[in-house]
């Protein structure tokens, strides 16, 4: 009904409230505003305010309406019930053409794709299904709601906001809608750090379907882990939080390759154990002082887990990194080769594609 700002426009000019019935009677009859007031026992102020439209004709003033001016108090109560549902589209209508040029700063087309929002592309309704995927009644809702308060937190950890924080937020709200289909009881944090030394299993395994049984594995001691893949413009690895009281670890597997997914999930495992509940990480975001400190923090953590400094020392140290070697040591510490791989390859002991020469560095293929 109404497509443009002019079209809204128009209609807040020319829509009529019941106060203007009221005053064109008062009109009719010769009486004040002032003697309405007296003979309803109301304050002046409630009366000019109604003929304002300012405030709402109330069931007890429909009825007092009907014993002054001898008008029907259903009368009243629908002029009053038609002008509140038409103000009601005319904000509707406006909160619609707000969202429409709201979506056009979304991956809208992207998130359509991975069957995140359903449209049918007009970028009207792309955001009419942004509203409902972030839960919110309006754009500025969602600026405050979101931007302003549940992710304030990772953008002031933030050194530059270097990601788009748009196709950020979509990220970290889909890892949550897909969350909450998961049940967990209450966090145990000793039965986490014993879960961790569980899941290393899983690293040396190897095995292609191994998502599952992390999941199941980290739900026992009360913590979530998704896979939300990337977004256009928000290239992330992954973020750790908590929501409402249970920690979240959300996994992109942006690289798609086994020792940068591992490093990444006991680095997201770190943040829940070691810092504080209301922090957001974000991986991927270029941090100021304090989140590179508690970065550098996690850091160590998968480091030490995955293949200690004292571990890493000792194999340098061999001198010998052939494939038999590699593997031989990946077993004797309790890893995967792709680990120690992967970081002898970051130390530039060996080049990167050492590891698919070796066949050591797998496609973590994961459904999300």
């Amino acid at each position: 009904m109404y497509k443009t700002k002019e079209d809204i426009a128009i209609a807040r000019e020319i829509i009529s409230c019941p106060g203007d019935t009221l005053a064109e009677h008062l009109e009719y009859t010769g009486m004040t505003q002032a003697e309405l007031a007296e003979r309803m026992g109301r304050p002046k102020k409630t009366i000019n305010e109604i003929i304002q439209g300012k405030a709402q004709i109330t069931p007890e003033t429909a009825l007092q309406l009907e014993r002054v001016v001898s008008i029907p108090a259903d009368f009243w109560m629908e002029l009053e019930r038609r002008y509140r549902l038409r103000l009601a589209e005319i904000d509707e209508a406006e909160t619609l053409l707000q969202a429409k040029e709201w979506a056009n700063r979304f991956p809208c087309k992207a998130m359509k794709n991975k069957g995140w929002i359903a449209f049918d592309g007009s970028s009207a309704n792309a955001g009419k299904a942004l509203l409902s995927f972030f839960n919110v009644a309006s754009p500025e809702v969602y600026e405050t709601f979101y931007h302003g308060q549940v992710y304030a937190t990772a953008y002031r950890m933030s050194e530059k906001n270097s990601k788009d924080p748009y196709a950020v937020t979509a990220w970290l709200r889909q890892g949550e809608r897909q969350a909450e289909t998961l049940q967990v009881p209450d966090f145990d944090r000793k039965a986490f750090e014993a879960i961790l030394q569980e899941i290393k299993k899983l690293v040396i395994s190897g095995t292609d379907d191994f998502f599952p049984e992390l999941q199941e594995q980290c739900r026992k001691a009360g913590v979530k882990v998704v896979h939300t893949p990337c977004l256009p413009k928000a290239p992330l690895h992954g973020s750790t939080r908590w929501v409402k009281g249970i920690p979240l670890i959300q996994l992109s597997n942006r690289l798609n390759r086994n020792d940068i997914f591992w490093f990444t999930f006991f680095h997201e495992a770190a943040h829940i154990l070691k810092h504080n509940k209301k922090d957001v990480f974000v991986e991927g975001m270029e941090y100021s002082c304090n989140g590179k400190e508690k970065e550098a923090e996690a850091n160590d953590f998968a480091e030490e887990i995955l293949m200690s400094r004292q571990q890493e020392k000792e194999f340098i140290e061999s001198g010998s990194f052939k494939k038999d070697d590699i593997r031989r040591f990946a077993a004797k510490i309790g890893t995967h080769p792709a680990i120690v791989t992967g970081r002898l390859a970051n130390r530039r002991v060996l080049k990167q594609q050492m590891g698919n020469v070796y066949g050591f560095f797998k496609n973590v293929e994961l459904k999300g």
